[in-house]
């Protein structure tokens, strides 16, 4: 058994839930023999003392926020700690090796990086200086890893209360939710996706039991739901469904949600009516844009009328639907966008999407297959190197205009908790002022404002 607290894994940013990334690798390492500490900064403070008793700090970065934040907590520690090994690993740690090793870090990891980090930790330990398996170093640069691993149930002893993170909201009240996922990659090669360059259409399966066992610990610790955080729960439709069967028999009133395609809607849907009775609450789909354009541009692998069918179908079996989208885009026009506006008005999804949904614009990180797009050249600008994305400029100026607007309102009303309905109008009127049109009628109007709403997590940004 290593000393306690030589090795600190870092979690900076996982959607307001539990860190799975920091909890995972955790367990990985306690296999071996490890005590690591773990430090959450979204909820916790920073903790300079475990930072100067680690021989290795592990930052997390599964996300683009998560990254901003690493970046800025990693100057911290080589301040505290110069002597330490600083190391990246996740998703957006592939994305941005070049600047991470040439700024301050030792080593990055991408892909399924509990086994190289164990390895790592291995080499450090032994006082190693040689390359490392999975390991991206200075003059040594590896791919992602992507070897099937033998996972153990993740570790969350150390990991703050459930209390401090995303909670369900459902029926006025709000619950503790956890975390799971039963798969990792994915099989689509969504261009905007930042998943696609790391696992190039790849995707593993989290063996059923392991992920049952997650499931309890979290039960144990309070949840009465649970988030499926795959990619893609139906990737492996199968798996899927066998875990959602064995979830319901063994906790009967625990309930769920999970991320699936549009396309996948569609191809699997005589699994939605017993996804429903399994528990489903709720699904969130990548919608993005109901413009065929836009959709083709992304490779989405859907149509509008696909949207739309697809809209009807979740609902028939039962469940809520809560699209997502990316509505600023450089091929996305004003009329693309109020009718995304009046799609969501006309089919009833006003308190389905979270407000922050209509100010989302594209993200062109490094290593994005939008860079190899010829239709993105044209709008496409210089990298913006500590913000980790590429600029790029609407054709039409009054977009750009728009979304800093809507950007700015919908802050603001996060701030207030302002209804989300109250929202939209707000939102709707911009867009129909920039249009040069008359306000369309408020539909705050035709709502109560205590009316029952669809089950979400108080968390609203998805990616």
């Amino acid at each position: 058994m290593t000393e306690s607290g030589a090795i600190l894994l870092v979690a900076c940013y996982e959607l307001g839930h539990q860190p799975l990334a920091v909890a995972w690798p955790a367990a990985f390492l306690e296999r071996l023999g490890y005590r690591p500490a773990t430090l959450d900064v979204s909820v916790e403070p920073f903790d300079a003392e475990a930072v100067k008793r680690a021989r290795l700090v592990a930052i997390s970065v599964p996300m683009h926020t998560a990254l901003r934040v690493g970046v800025a907590v990693a100057e911290r520690v080589r301040a505290v700690n110069p002597g330490a090994h600083l190391c990246f690993f996740g998703l957006y740690a592939t994305l941005n090796a070049d600047y991470l090793l040439a700024h301050g870090a030792d080593s990055v990891i991408g892909g399924e990086a509990e086994a190289p980090l164990a390895e790592l930790a291995r080499a450090q330990a032994g006082g190693e200086a040689g390359p490392v398996r999975g390991v991206s170093q200075a003059g040594t640069r590896a791919g992602p890893y992507l070897a099937k691993l033998p996972f153990p149930v993740p570790s969350r002893a150390g990991l703050p209360s459930l209390k401090k993170y995303a909670h369900l909201e459902r029926d006025g009240g709000r619950e503790l939710a956890g975390y799971v996922e039963a798969s990792r990659g994915c099989r689509h090669h969504c261009r905007h996706c930042p998943i696609p360059p790391v696992y190039g259409g790849r995707f593993f399966v989290v063996p059923r039991e392991v992920c049952l066992a997650d499931i309890r610990q979290l039960v144990r610790a309070g949840a009465t739901h649970v988030t499926f955080g795959d990619p893609d729960f139906l990737n492996g439709p199968g798996h899927a469904l066998a875990v959602a069967q064995a979830l319901h028999a063994e906790f009967p009133r625990l309930s769920f949600d999970l991320t699936a395609k549009i396309e996948h809607l569609l191809r699997h849907r005589r699994l939605l009516p017993e996804l429903a009775a399994l528990g489903c609450a709720f699904i969130v789909s990548a919608v993005e844009s109901l413009s065929d354009a836009v959709l083709a541009h992304l490779d989405k692998g859907h149509t509008r009328a696909d949207v739309h069918e697809a809209v009807g179908l979740v609902r028939a079996a039962g469940v809520a639907l809560r699209p997502t989208w990316v509505p600023f885009t450089p091929w996305s026009t004003l009329d693309d966008y109020r009718e995304m506006l009046d799609f969501v008005a006309d089919e009833g999804l006003v308190d389905h999407v979270d407000p922050v949904q209509y100010s989302i614009r594209l993200l062109v990180p490094p290593g994005s297959l939008l860079l190899a797009s010829p239709a993105m050249r044209p709008f496409l600008g210089p990298l913006v190197e500590r913000d980790f994305y590429y600029r790029w400029t609407h054709p039409d100026p009054r977009m750009d205009g728009l979304q800093g607007a809507v950007q700015a309102a919908v802050a603001r009303a996060a701030e207030s908790a302002e209804d989300p309905v109250v929202t939209f109008d707000r939102v709707r009127a911009l867009a129909q002022w920039t249009a040069g049109e008359p306000p369309r009628p408020a539909v705050a109007a035709r709502l109560d404002p205590g009316r029952r709403r669809p089950p979400r997590l108080t968390e609203p940004w998805f990616c």
